[in-house]
């Protein structure tokens, strides 16, 4: 598990999306896990699945730039941008987990996904993406015919991680 957690803080950091290491309180909507003004806070002793740093880094990469530091803990409550929902940080999530060599089971991990992390492995690994529609609505990656027309590889390939 430390490894998987060093390795995915590293990368995050590389796409300088905030990620910190502090103390979280045990009411954080996550296990070990916040977000504060735009940033990821995690305790390593209450992480309990580093996938969870995946997804919520999601929802900050594709928040717009000019919003992504409003953001904190759980995001549910805050005001909807377009492209930016559960399905598309799932689907940036996803691409992460492929980029990083991660099994997908790091992201769709037992304990999260409302029991369909089966489901979404599945799904995922036929090659069907939720949410990728959204990245690519968003200019951040290519899917089926745009990417063939283009000559480059289609998502779960990124053109880029953050949104403008």
């Amino acid at each position: 598990m430390a490894a998987a957690i060093n390795l995915i803080v590293a990368f995050l950091r590389q796409l300088d999306l905030g990620v910190n290491e502090g103390e979280v309180s045990d009411d954080a909507f996550l296990p070990g896990l916040r977000i504060t003004a735009g940033q990821i806070v995690f305790d390593r002793h209450k992480l309990r699945w580093p996938g969870d740093l995946l997804h919520e880094a999601g929802h900050l990469a594709m928040t717009p730039a000019a919003r992504r530091g409003t953001l904190s803990d759980d995001l549910a409550g805050q005001p909807a941008d377009a492209h930016a929902g559960e399905a598309e940080a799932t689907a940036w999530a996803y691409a992460a987990t492929v980029a990083l060599g991660l099994p997908p089971d790091v992201l769709f991990h037992a304990g999260g996904y409302h029991g369909q992390s089966q489901a979404l492995i599945a799904t995922y690994g036929a090659g069907v993406y939720p949410g990728a529609h959204g990245l690519s609505e968003a200019g951040m990656a290519l899917i089926g015919e745009a990417a063939r027309a283009q000559g480059l590889p289609p998502y779960p390939h990124m053109l880029r991680w953050l949104r403008e």
